[in-house]
Parts: structure tokens; sequence; C-alpha cells
């Protein structure tokens, strides 16, 4: 089980934490991961968006086209004419 929740810490660095009723009673393992800051500027995010393509391990989208037929199966397109030809 894993719950996320995303604080602001304050200067005094100090966080009060309530434990939803669904968290067995015991040992627990907090983790604390920082948050990336927004890019403030165009360029800064064009840079920070040339980096993340870079990356190797990087697997594209389109290794997901034509595997995935959407929530009602089928060819969509095909489904989006038959609703429009509800429309008279």
């Amino acid at each position: 089980m894993s719950i996320t929740q995303t604080v602001d810490i304050p200067d005094t660095r100090r966080i009060t934490i309530d434990v939803p009723s669904i968290i067995p009673i015991g040992r627990a393992m907090l983790t604390f991961v920082p948050l990336a800051a927004p890019p403030r500027t165009a360029e800064e995010a064009l840079r920070m968006a040339i980096e993340r393509s870079a990356n190797p391990n990087r697997k594209p989208i389109s290794r997901h086209f034509g595997k995935h037929k959407g929530i009602l199966g089928g060819d969509g397109v095909a489904y989006q004419r038959i609703l429009r030809n509800e429309w008279d």
C-alpha cells in the first residue's frame, strides 16, 4: 500500500502527519522526495524538455500504436462515425 501527499516544508522544518485509518498499526517507512522546481522561463522549460528527450531509457509513445483498442474496443474512427450518424 502506498499513499502519496504533497506538502510544503515550512521554515521550521516541522510537519505533523495524520495517518489514515486504513494504514495498519505497526512499523512503516516514510520517504521524503523533493519535487523538482518548475521552470521559470520558456528557455528553461525548453532546456528541461531537451534533457528529458535525450534520456536513452525513454520509450517512444509509438510503441502503443495499434495495441490499445480503447474503452469500447474496436476502431475509434468507426465508433465516432456511428455516434455522428445519430445526429440526423
